[in-house]
């Protein structure tokens, strides 16, 4: 017989008000790169005997879904026992506990809403916004037609998480088309969010998200993407610093550099002419704002880029 491995600790609550703040329960320190995560619920929750600790994630969105089995699930206030099919959304900076049952089945799905948003991502901003307005249970019927596409879905994605060794494409498309099927049902089921304000500032947040993907080339500064959400630029800032830890200028300077990064690797293209293609009038304004973020000039980004795909 072979002695049972010990089981991890629970993360230590804070002896301050603060709740746990993780990229991934349990694993301290933000990752390296906008996440896209997803694994399945007893990968994790089978460490902790089946029981997660209430905890927050900060610019992140997640969804549990529960193909069978039950959970007790904490979302801030809001109390519910529930049984699979169901799906949980948590949008980010929402403190959130969950207890299973030893038979459940499904996965946990976390992102950054702007690596969906990204691009010409048709209705992903409508999608977002609609189902990470507050957070919320949805609970389709053991019939319902949508439930084997939703599981199609979760189990495609999972597998090419799995399978992935870079940040390819398909990961994104298929948790797309998983953001929006679960807003469409939400909307067919006629469930709406609460309103309470913690609701109305997770939404705001998510309206952020989509308005900075839709315009941070045009280098908006930070006072016109609060006007536009009617809101004062402390107020903007205030909210973003809350959900992430960084300010929005941070935020939208964290976007313009991965963006600058991406288009290194894969656009055979003067320097000059990707500055002003992402909103820079001067290219050395460019490379110095890039070696500010990444503590490289744009052609040592490249050329190191280059080394390492052989």
């Amino acid at each position: 017989m072979t002695a049972a491995s010990p089981s991890p600790r629970r993360p230590a609550r804070s002896r301050s008000s603060a709740l746990p703040a993780f990229a991934l329960y349990g694993e301290a320190g933000a990752p390296s790169a906008p996440l896209l995560h997803i694994e399945s619920i007893h990968s994790r929750s089978r460490l902790y005997d089946w029981e997660i600790d209430a905890h927050v994630h900060q610019g992140l969105h997640q969804v549990l879904w529960l193909r069978e089995g039950t959970v007790e699930a904490s979302l801030d206030e809001s109390r519910i026992n529930g049984e699979g099919p169901m799906a949980l959304a948590i949008p980010p900076g929402v403190a959130h506990a969950f207890r299973f049952s030893r038979n459940c089945d499904g996965y946990v799905f976390t992102v950054n809403a702007t690596l969906l948003a990204e691009g010409d991502a048709a209705g992903v901003g409508d999608a977002l916004q609609t189902l990470f307005a507050a957070p919320r249970a949805l609970a389709p019927a053991a019939d319902a037609p949508e439930l084997p596409r939703l599981q199609a879905l979760f189990d495609t994605l999972h597998a090419e998480h799995e399978a992935s060794s870079d940040d390819g494409p398909v990961p994104r498309w298929l948790a797309r088309a998983l953001v929006w099927r679960l807003a469409q049902l939400g909307w067919r089921d006629g469930q709406q969010p609460r309103r309470a304000a913690a609701a109305g500032r997770q939404s705001l947040y998510t309206r952020w998200v989509v308005l900075m993907e839709s315009h941070y080339r045009e280098h908006w500064p930070v006072s016109r993407y609060a006007e536009r959400l009617g809101l004062s630029t402390e107020r903007l800032n205030r909210m973003v610093r809350a959900e992430t830890g960084r300010n929005a200028q941070a935020l939208l300077h964290a976007r313009l550099a991965r963006e600058a990064c991406r288009r290194l690797v894969h656009v055979a293209a003067p320097v000059s002419r990707l500055a002003f293609e992402l909103g820079f009038e001067d290219p050395a304004y460019f490379c110095r704002f890039f070696k500010r973020q990444t503590g490289l000039s744009p052609s040592e980004y490249r050329r190191q880029a280059q080394q390492a795909a052989g």
